[in-house]
């Protein structure tokens, strides 16, 4: 099976239209102010309104209020909701779509225990750990740290470019895979060429 893709931290409609002619499956948004590839609800609302059918939707809220997660389900139409922060499971299931609980891989934490915490999510994303930035670091983590048994269900994220991302489909072979600043020209612009290049790896690795 073909590994999915999301290209999350759409903050134009050109990026998001270059994203989906490369192959992308999924776009994530960002409503999380202190991001550099933030955008409104009105913005995102603007984009997804001229994007073709079968594009999944994805919005990313860090230890955001439920009425901020409203307004975006409501005039975004999102299809799935990302929360990248310490939110607990009961927060995430409180809302009319479902989501994915994001999971950030600092030493010591134990991936199966916290799939059983949030077992009504769609899916967990694994991102790189750093202190004090709940996502988009740019960084990677080590793969070895994924329960085997694990990989073909997880979402792998974390520094991910077309320098390494064919490493990463065939080592970790993940359900689908999140990429920001590996296909960035600068924060929240996508570079057309960064994101051919690293569609072109995810082929060679999905034909290994």
């Amino acid at each position: 099976m073909n590994v999915r893709v999301k290209i999350c931290g759409i903050t134009r409609l050109e990026d998001a239209l270059h994203a989906i002619a490369a192959g992308a499956d999924a776009l994530g948004f960002v409503f999380y102010e202190p991001s550099p590839r933030y955008i409104t609800p009105q913005g995102a609302a603007s984009i997804i309104k001229q994007l073709p059918p079968f594009v999944a939707t994805t919005a990313l809220f860090v230890n955001a209020e439920p009425a901020l997660v409203n307004t975006v389900i409501d005039e975004c139409k999102i299809d799935l909701l990302q929360f990248h922060g310490d939110e607990k499971a009961a927060f995430c299931e409180q809302f009319s779509r479902p989501y994915i609980k994001a999971l950030r891989m600092k030493p010591g934490v134990e991936v199966d225990k916290v799939a059983k915490q949030y077992a009504t999510a769609r899916g967990l994303l694994l991102d790189a750990y750093k202190a004090g930035v709940p996502g988009g670091t740019g960084e990677s983590f080590n793969w070895d740290m994924i329960p085997c048994s694990m990989r073909s269900s997880i979402i792998l994220a974390g520094g991910l470019d077309d320098k390494n991302i064919r490493e990463a489909i065939t080592y970790v072979k993940p359900y689908a895979v999140d990429v920001s600043g590996g296909v960035e020209a600068s924060k929240g612009i996508k570079s057309p060429d960064k994101l051919q290049r690293f569609f072109d790896e995810v082929a060679c690795a999905n034909n290994e």
